[in-house]
């Protein structure tokens, strides 16, 4: 890696992507946690396994599509879990491999939460946008997202 320092074009692009990318989670925790009360990564959770269908997901792989450690995502899950919102079960193939999947529960649960998540993200990302830097941002962010993805 260089050692340069960022110039100042690269500087007027960094700031503003780093008080965006720190604070967001932040808002989007608040507001899920008043109006649901489920944290924002348990959101994100719930919304992967939801997308899975009624396919149990190995948790090695939720870690990876959540964005999540695996120790961090176990800690998530035994809450969910516990909340009657997610089961965890070993997989019938490999009793070692343990697979999650969302309970009707946490079916109900995400349709209750969700407009409000998705009345936030119209609010505070797409909204402010016009079609085209919509477009623009889900371009730029494809192509910043397999780096990020490979260094975790």
């Amino acid at each position: 890696m260089s050692e340069r320092r960022l110039d100042e074009a690269e500087m007027s692009t960094w700031l503003p992507t780093i008080r965006f990318v720190q604070l967001l989670p932040q808002v989007l925790d608040r507001t899920l946690k008043a109006q649901t009360g489920l944290k924002h990564a348990h959101y994100a959770i719930l919304v992967t396994l939801a997308g899975q269908g009624d396919r149990a997901i190995p948790m090695t792989e939720l870690a990876q599509i959540a964005g999540l450690s695996r120790s961090r995502l176990s800690h998530a899950i035994d809450s969910l879990e516990e909340r009657g919102w997610v089961t965890r079960t070993s997989c019938s193939a490999d009793k070692r491999t343990l697979t999650a999947s969302l309970t009707d529960a946490g079916r109900e649960l995400l349709r209750g939460a969700a407009p409000v998540h998705v009345a936030q993200i119209r609010e505070l990302i797409l909204d402010p946008l016009t079609a085209e830097e919509r477009e623009q941002l889900g371009v730029i962010l494809s192509k910043l997202n397999p780096g990020i993805a490979a260094a975790l």
